[in-house]
């Protein structure tokens, strides 16, 4: 026979069936001793979180798994089903503009936006040269063997509506620097240490 799934798994069965026979209980006083104990239990397999924020937060377990049923003089607020169960808010995710290449996200986007309004010239550079550094650290998360400069060249172009010219000494030189790659990606995966022959 399959049991009911649980409520609330983290706190396994034998917590869940303690509240179950908490609610047959019908003297108050001795459900409360009831409920302190299960307390205690819920604690003890959660050692580190024992602070008032995450006691309030177990009182509202024990009334999730109880059904709400539970009668006892909760020391928080008594907790409803309308809120512990909401839909929370859509984030204001900005979807009117679509992204041309969504592998480099929106902060890219914006930065070369930002760029293409910037009119001092050698600001305009150094932003160029931000965006290109930060899209090569993207580009080593798919492609870890080589940088394609004709590549980033030709995606900067097109992100910018051909307004962002990269045609300058200091980017050529940009493109030769080693880039600092990612936390656990090798620039050069391919290439394997050799190992010394033992004499």
């Amino acid at each position: 026979m399959q049991e009911e799934p649980l409520i609330m798994p983290e706190y396994g069965r034998n917590v869940q069936r303690m509240v179950e026979y908490a609610l047959t209980i019908e003297d108050k006083e001795e459900r409360t001793r009831c409920v302190n104990a299960i307390m205690h239990t819920m604690e003890n397999l959660f050692p580190y979180l024992k602070n008032e924020e995450s006691r309030h937060k177990m009182y509202d377990h024990l009334a999730l798994m109880s059904g709400f049923r539970l009668d006892i003089d909760f020391p928080y607020n008594q907790p409803t089903p309308e809120e512990l169960r909401y839909n929370p808010d859509t984030l204001p995710y900005n979807t009117t503009i679509p992204l041309k290449f969504r592998h480099y996200g929106r902060i890219l986007s914006n930065m070369i936006s930002e760029a293409v309004a910037e009119q001092d010239e050698e600001k305009k550079k150094k932003m160029i040269l931000r965006i290109a550094s930060r899209m090569r650290q993207d580009f080593l998360l798919w492609n870890k063997d080589y940088i394609d400069e004709a590549h980033l060249r030709e995606d900067i172009d097109m992100l910018s509506g051909g307004q962002l010219d990269c045609n300058f000494p200091e980017f050529a030189d940009l493109l030769t620097q080693k880039v600092p790659t990612p936390q656990g990606v090798s620039a050069q995966p391919n290439q394997k240490k050799k190992k010394k022959k033992k004499k």
